[in-house]
């Protein structure tokens, strides 16, 4: 795959997993534990809504470090250590450290106040924590990636090109993420905001998406040649837990159960996403500063939503559409347009007064990959 490749599936996988994520979100609000980890909590809860969740919660997070590997596997193509250091700084740890004093206390003052709790600023990473993750394994992994860069005619590429030519290239994926399961030994294995499991579940997530695009092309037509066999095997594994193990299992078998979805994920990206859109060029850009800002969102309309005294299936939706909207509205009208607001979200501070047409011909995973 040359650097003028556009993988628009990718692209796709990035803003479909954040739009996810934003749902995920919502439904917290509607949980009955939602209050202890410090939403505003509906008084009815939405239990069955939590089934979904549940097979979501396994590969939500874990795919988004794989796709943010990748996105450096694409960007060291054209830029030196230096220049992926200074981007990634302005892309991932400028947003990341203005969203933790500025961003994140916002909600948090909402959520202190609607309980009468005493209000107190204090910096917090909160939904952000992913973003520090990230750019420790850029700094971790660096050295590695561009020795990899070098040497990209070594036997080791081409040992890799061939493993992951074949479907069982999965069982390697899978021994690493087991045994992160086993050693780490997290209580939850969905809980991965700022714990050592999430870390390092993350960690070998980023270097296996490193790894499929460093392959070169052998990955992608394995994954679209056996993609019914992963989402089947997933699908079975998650009905497993649905009807036999009440949504939890074990560590070991929710590590194998992500593995599966993902690949299959990949698989059916690969066939279906890879085309240029309207709509994914309207959604790249905004996918990471709308990200950002989306709590603020829910907390906001969770002091409206939350009191009505209406059902509470409409109040999901209707809390939903308020995170969406409100979201990208602010995106589109007042972070998009505003030269210094941008590099604060993770843009590029030159405005646009128009969105990327759909047919030019840029690496979208350089410039937008989280």
């Amino acid at each position: 795959m040359t650097t003028a490749t556009r993988r628009y599936d990718i692209d796709w996988l990035r803003v479909i997993t954040i739009g996810l994520l934003l749902i995920y979100h919502v439904a917290i609000v509607f949980q009955p534990w939602g209050v202890f980890i410090g939403f505003i909590q509906n008084d009815v809860s939405l239990v069955d809504i939590w089934t979904p969740m549940a097979m979501l919660n396994v590969w939500r997070i874990p795919l988004l470090f794989f796709v943010s590997g990748m996105g450096v596997c694409f960007a060291i193509r054209r830029r030196s250590w230096k220049q992926l250091l200074i981007e990634r700084t302005q892309r991932i740890l400028i947003p990341l450290i203005f969203g933790a004093v500025v961003i994140v206390p916002i909600h948090v003052l909402i959520w202190q106040q609607y309980y009468s709790q005493d209000v107190v600023y204090e910096p917090f990473e909160g939904h952000l924590w992913f973003l520090k993750n990230i750019f420790l394994y850029v700094l971790v992994l660096s050295p590695v990636f561009f020795l990899l860069k070098k040497y990209k005619e070594s036997q080791f590429k081409s040992i890799v090109k061939r493993l992951f030519s074949h479907p069982l290239s999965i069982v390697i994926v899978m021994a690493f993420t087991i045994s992160e399961a086993l050693i780490i030994s997290p209580e939850m294995y969905t809980m991965y905001a700022m714990t050592a499991h999430g870390f390092v579940l993350g960690l070998i997530a980023f270097f296996f998406g490193f790894l499929f695009v460093h392959s070169g092309e052998s990955f992608w037509p394995m994954v679209l040649k056996w993609r019914w066999l992963f989402l089947c095997n997933a699908a079975s594994m998650y009905l497993g837990r649905v009807f036999y193990f009440g949504l939890e299992g074990t560590n070991v078998y929710l590590s194998i159960e992500s593995a599966l979805w993902i690949f299959a994920i990949f698989g059916f990206g690969y066939k279906y996403l890879n085309k240029p859109s309207r709509t994914l060029s309207l959604l790249s850009e905004g996918a990471y500063p709308i990200y950002i800002v989306h709590m603020i969102y829910i907390y906001v309309g969770s002091l409206v939503i939350v009191p009505l005294d209406i059902n509470a299936n409409l109040k999901f939706i209707l809390l939903t559409i308020i995170t969406f909207v409100g979201s990208y509205l602010s995106y589109y009208f007042i972070i998009r347009p505003v030269s210094f607001l941008r590099p604060l979200f993770g843009l590029k501070s030159n405005a646009r007064t128009e969105p990327p047409l759909v047919n030019k011909q840029i690496d979208v995973i350089n410039h937008q990959s989280l």
